[in-house]
C-alpha cells in the first residue's frame, strides 16, 4: 500500500484529490495539510511514501517545505502540483528535491500513474513539459560542475546525457545496445558519484554542468 499526503491551501482541492486516490486499491491518503509548515509536521508524523505538494501557498511555500521534507526524510518522494505549464517555481522545486511535477488539471489516471512511478523509486520525467522547464531554467544560470563529474567514465557520461534527454532505461539500453540491467547499474553509479538522489537531479546536474545544452 502506498501512503500519500496531500498538501494544498484549498480544502476543495485536497478533498477532490483524496477522492481520486482513495478509489485506488493500492493507494491510501494518510494526511493532508493546508500550508508548507503544516506539511512538514504531517510528513514527520505519518511518514508517507509520496507527498503531493502545491507549489504556491501562503507562508511556507511548497519549495521550502519540499526542501525540509526531503532533507529530513530522503525516502519520501514529492510530486509538485502547479496550475501553470510554465511556472518559475518549478525549477527551484526540482532543485529542492522534488521527484517531478504535474499540472493540477492532469487527468486522474496521470496522477495515479505518477504516484506509482515515484513510489517505485523512479523520477517523474515523462511529461514533455518537464524537460522544457528544466532546460529553460538551467539555461538562465551559470553552469557549475557538480562534484564528481570529472570521475565519470565515458560510458557513464554518455548515459547521463541520455538521461538528461528524458530517456527511460529501456530507451537508453536500445540506444547504446546495452542490457537494461546494465543501464540501471550505470544510473545507480551516477547517483552515487555525483551525490544525487534521483533522475530529476541528474537532469538538472547535466544541464548546469554544461554536459548537455538545452535543445540538444
Amino acid at each position: 500500500m502506498t501512503r500519500v499526503v496531500i498538501v494544498d491551501d484549498q480544502e476543495m482541492v485536497r478533498t477532490g484529490l483524496g477522492m481520486v486516490l482513495e478509489s485506488e486499491p493500492d493507494l491510501e491518503v494518510v494526511g493532508g495539510a493546508g500550508d508548507g509548515e503544516q506539511a512538514v509536521r504531517v510528513v514527520a508524523r505519518e511518514r508517507p511514501d509520496v507527498v503531493l505538494m502545491d507549489v504556491r501557498m501562503p507562508g511556507t511555500d511548497g519549495i521550502e517545505a519540499t526542501r525540509r521534507i526531503t532533507e529530513a526524510h530522503p525516502e519520501v518522494a514529492v510530486i509538485m502540483l502547479t496550475t501553470f505549464d510554465v511556472d518559475e517555481y518549478v525549477y527551484g522545486a526540482l532543485r529542492a528535491g522534488a521527484s517531478g511535477f504535474l499540472l493540477k488539471d492532469a487527468p486522474a489516471d496521470d496522477l495515479v500513474a505518477a504516484i506509482r512511478v515515484v513510489a517505485s523509486g523512479e523520477a517523474l520525467l515523462a511529461p514533455s513539459i518537464t524537460k522544457r522547464l528544466i532546460a529553460e531554467f538551467a539555461a538562465r544560470r551559470e553552469t557549475t560542475a557538480p562534484q564528481g563529474l570529472d570521475s565519470l567514465t565515458e560510458r557513464e557520461a554518455e548515459v547521463l546525457r541520455l538521461v538528461a534527454r528524458g530517456m527511460t532505461n529501456a530507451e537508453i539500453a536500445a540506444e547504446l545496445y546495452l542490457g537494461e540491467t546494465t543501464v540501471k547499474t550505470h544510473v545507480s553509479r551516477l547517483l552515487t558519484k555525483l551525490g544525487l538522489r534521483d533522475r530529476v537531479q541528474l537532469v538538472v546536474a547535466a544541464y548546469e554542468s554544461g554536459l548537455i545544452h538545452p535543445g540538444s
